[in-house]
């Protein structure tokens, strides 16, 4: 758990980089993940040195080269041991003219971080700043994963207000729904092509490290943790830098975050790689029939990304692989022959597993649109029997532009500490859907059609040219008004008037 004193600090950095002419978060951030990613090769080489002290023989791995940099600075001096205890003007001298020079050409790393630092600008634009900074992140016990990882969250959740460029954050609680709903395995290979802040990939580790621990028991195990399992692509070098130290931060030494423009006809699709897909893309329009991928569009034929990018998640999925995605809630009952062939093929040809309808309000401020989580697996061979639908209408959160919490900290989320009241359970639906989730192939196919969650068949879906839509099957509860005749009701009201002509004749005579 963050201290209220670190997020203090981290407030009046932002505050400074605000008042010092930088006010982008993304840019903020980005500053800041340059300086962790030098205190991380720091730590890398006091490893190093102190593996070689102990067993007495020469240093195998160096990140800091001996001597200087040619431009009258020593190695060691550009260290976060040393840089710390500079003077702001030599430290801003030395970061600015020294170290990321050398940060751009970092090679001894060998690690995804370091082919994201290849692009670094320093825009810190004064000594005073920078020291301040330098001085916050070196009071944050980097041994403590929970602790740095936590940081690194409160300072994301900051960039939430910079939504440009469909670059909003998925809601923390909303990525941890989907993440145990599918329930990662310590064998998994996990994608997310549109990755971001790797906010998908981030919750699928803790998850693992919480509920798998068998994961870490042997070498081979822990190899695949960290430099096989998760896999990230985004068109932005900006996130991508992000997305990497968010990971690291998380205690995830070597994912592979790379650079990809995942619908683009430049990047060939890996077909059948990954075992789970977890993603919310972004859902911008249209995209120009020369620059897609053909092996998408022969499935296909359509210029939306949102259904191009279904048809990338089965491309990239194993059969036998699931996916949890987030979709606009047009793909789901939309009538172009296009939306219709791509739902035909996730019901009758893979395993659609359920529906989920999400509050209108969850991507609030930056996004109105309605959405909905699908759950589907590929076979190859349908398998689609049923599929589950559930409405949810609370989250947890206001649904307005401001989005606060409705309830305690305690009660929010999938897990809270005690079984909520109805009035609670009205303002948060996380825990019952994951409940419910888990009884959808029992007690959850009896359930009637009005409500909050039922199944459906594929032949009634199928009949209903393949509609996903929840309010398609959902029914609606009609109170029952009792019918009083017309002539009862008179017979009714004639006698309720002779009883207050009645009353009126005994107060007459009662006041004289």
């Amino acid at each position: 758990m963050l201290t209220g004193e670190l997020r203090s600090q981290v407030d009046r950095v932002w505050d400074s980089f605000w008042s010092g002419g930088i006010a982008n978060p993304l840019e903020v951030l980005e500053q800041i993940t340059y300086l962790l990613f030098l205190r991380r090769l720091d730590e890398l080489e006091t490893l190093e040195e102190n593996k070689s002290r102990q067993l007495g023989r020469a240093q195998e791995r160096k990140i800091f080269p001996s001597g200087s940099d040619g431009k009258g600075c020593k190695y060691d001096d550009m260290r976060w041991s040393r840089l710390k205890n500079m003077a702001p003007q030599d430290m801003f001298t030395t970061v600015s003219e020294h170290v990321f020079p050398f940060l751009r050409e970092v090679g001894g790393d060998n690690s995804t971080y370091a082919k994201q630092m290849q692009g670094a600008r320093f825009t810190i634009p004064t000594p005073a700043l920078l020291a301040k900074v330098v001085d916050l992140l070196d009071q944050i016990p980097m041994e403590e994963r929970d602790t740095k990882g936590d940081l690194y969250e409160y300072m994301l959740s900051k960039i939430a207000s910079a939504g440009q460029n469909g670059q909003f954050r998925t809601p923390r609680h909303i990525i941890k729904l989907m993440v145990e709903m599918v329930e990662p395995t310590a064998k998994d290979v996990i994608c997310d092509p549109a990755s971001g802040t790797c906010g998908f990939l981030v919750a699928a580790g803790e998850y693992l490290r919480e509920r798998r621990t068998e994961l870490f028991a042997d070498a081979k195990s822990r190899d695949h943790f960290h430099n096989h399992m998760f896999h990230g692509y985004d068109f932005d070098t900006t996130m991508l830098r992000i997305g990497s130290m968010n990971m690291l931060l998380h205690g995830v030494e070597n994912p592979n975050i790379t650079y990809r423009d995942s619908l683009s006809q430049d990047y060939a699709v890996e077909d059948e790689k990954y075992s789970l897909i977890l993603a919310n893309p972004p859902f911008a329009g249209s995209l120009d029939f020369d620059g897609t991928a053909k092996d998408l569009l022969s499935v296909v034929k359509t210029k939306n990304t949102e259904l191009l990018f279904l048809v990338l998640f089965l491309k990239l999925l194993k059969a036998g692989g699931r996916a949890a995605v987030i979709v606009p809630d047009g793909v789901l009952f939309k009538t172009s022959k296009a939306n219709k062939e791509l739902r035909r093929i996730l019901v009758e040809e893979q395993k659609l597993d359920a529906v989920v309808s999400l509050p209108s309000g969850v991507f609030k401020p930056y996004a109105g649109v309605s959405t909905a989580i699908l759950f589907f697996t590929k076979t190859n061979s349908g398998g689609t029997d049923t599929v589950w639908f559930y409405d949810m209408t609370a989250d947890g959160w206001s649904l307005d532009d401001k989005r606060q919490p409705l309830l305690d900290a305690e009660l929010l989320g999938t897990h809270p500490s005690r079984a909520l009241t109805a009035d609670e359970y009205a303002k948060n639906n996380l825990a019952d859907v994951l409940s419910r989730w888990h009884e959808r192939e029992g007690t959850e196919r009896k359930r009637g059609r009005t409500e909050q969650s039922f199944a459906v068949s594929r032949e009634e879906i199928a009949a209903a040219d393949y509609d996903l839509s929840l309010n398609r099957y959902k029914e609606v509860v009609h109170e029952q008004v009792e019918h009083v005749p017309p002539l009862q009701l008179i017979a009714e009201l004639n006698a309720l008037e002779a009883e207050i002509q009645a009353g009126l004749k005994q107060l007459e005579g009662m006041l004289k």
